[in-house]
């Protein structure tokens, strides 16, 4: 426990610049005496934590403090950077100088290695405000407005209390609990189309995890495509799913839900796909392609 406070004291100061003994006292729920030892004992371990007397001292480190290679590695300490800078864009890092000061105290450079864009192309930015808004009310336990678009065609406005924000399967999620429903449920970024933070809080309870499905519950969907679609079905399968034949095309074979989901994403092949099993998929696609063909008849 206090190999633990003493780092969170260094970070503390690193921090804030300087505290006085009683507010550290204060914020790490011991006594004065306490954080003299902590002190005593950081002094002890080679760093330069000092205190000066008077109305405007304090205790702080010494400005040109790089700690110490023999409590972290160097590889330790990239590593933490690393962490951090992949986490930059959710948590506004860069904006407190976290990182900044984290680089100095290691005496490190911190490498802009990673740029994540929430937008799909030509959104012009408001997936990005979307997600810093709802970051945002997560963290603040804020009711939130929002216009949806749900699963079967419907638009309406629900009030949610939102809990977490989650991506999965190249698409973001929130999952919150809906007031209109009274449950808990899970909602497409992309399909909020408009949201707005309430004034009013709410009292986070416990959000029930979801079961992790099983792909033997899922039928074996077996696809062929021509080769030239290899840059689609390697976005779409992974690498062990796929065999490719003697001509060039490849067969991919996946456990996948049945339902509205598969038949659109099989359509969104266009001719360039084959249902080679189940029988019963290829006849729905074919009686669905039938049907799009009569529509778009002139």
């Amino acid at each position: 426990m206090q190999e633990s406070r003493l780092f969170q004291i260094v970070y503390y100061l690193l921090d804030k610049g300087q505290a006085t003994a009683p507010e550290l006292a204060k914020r790490f729920e011991v006594s004065v005496r306490t954080i003299y030892r902590d002190i005593d004992a950081l002094r002890g371990a080679g760093i330069p934590v000092y205190a000066e007397a008077g109305r405007n001292g304090g205790i702080r480190l010494m400005s040109d403090f790089v700690l110490d290679q023999a409590l972290l590695s160097g590889e330790e300490k990239q590593e933490i950077l690393a962490a951090l800078q992949s986490v930059n864009i959710t948590r506004n890092l860069t904006e407190s100088q976290t990182l900044q000061k984290l680089s100095a105290m290691f005496d490190l450079s911190s490498e802009n290695w990673l740029e994540v864009d929430f937008s799909r192309w030509g959104n012009q930015g408001f997936d990005k405000e979307k997600f810093e808004l709802l970051k945002t009310a997560v963290i603040h336990c804020r009711h939130v407005k929002i216009r949806y678009a749900g699963s079967g065609g419907d638009v309406g406005e629900r009030t949610v209390q939102p809990y977490k924000l989650v991506y999965r399967a190249k698409a973001w999620y929130l999952k919150a609990f809906c007031t209109k429903r009274q449950d808990m449920r899970t909602f497409k970024l992309n399909r909020i189309l408009e949201l707005t933070i309430l004034e009013e809080r709410f009292v986070r309870r416990g959000f029930p995890e979801e079961p992790d499905d099983s792909e033997e519950d899922y039928p074996l969907i077996t696809l062929r495509f021509p080769g030239e679609m290899a840059y689609r079905v390697y976005d779409e399968f992974d690498g062990n799913q796929i065999e490719r034949q003697e001509n060039g095309d490849l067969i991919a074979s996946a456990r996948m839900p049945e339902g509205a989901w598969l038949i659109s994403f099989l359509l969104s092949f266009g001719t360039q796909v084959e249902i080679v099993s189940p029988v019963c998929l290829k006849e729905e696609i074919a009686r669905q392609a039938k049907e799009i063909m009569e529509k778009n008849k002139t």
